[in-house]
């Protein structure tokens, strides 16, 4: 089964190949350890974009409620993807959805 979106480690030139994917899949295996299936991370992350294109008054409480769930999931996935690298510069993970795309 495919997932609905795609993470990709970009700027990171200096990092071997097995290396880099290595990091992907840590990002993708925390992610979805803390929020649920890779559906789920794709309705939160949908909720995330929403929330940072809306005002505040107009969000509703179910999006505004998962969009909330996102920082810490993002944050702690993106210390797991770059577990053992080191510094590798600009280098940053990119999540992508159908039609969509964004840092997190």
């Amino acid at each position: 089964m495919e997932k609905p979106y795609m993470v990709a480690l970009e700027e990171a030139n200096d990092l071997p190949p097995a290396e880099r994917i290595a990091a992907e899949v840590r990002f993708v295996r925390e992610i979805e350890r803390t929020l649920g299936s890779s559906e789920d991370v794709a309705t939160v992350y949908r909720a995330w974009l929403e929330a940072s294109e809306s005002d505040v008054a107009s969000l509703g409480e179910v999006t505004a409620n998962l969009a909330a769930r996102w920082p810490r999931a993002a944050d702690a996935a993106y210390r797991a993807g770059f577990k053992g690298i080191g510094d590798i510069g600009e280098a940053h993970f990119k999540l992508r959805l159908p039609r969509a795309s964004a840092l997190v």
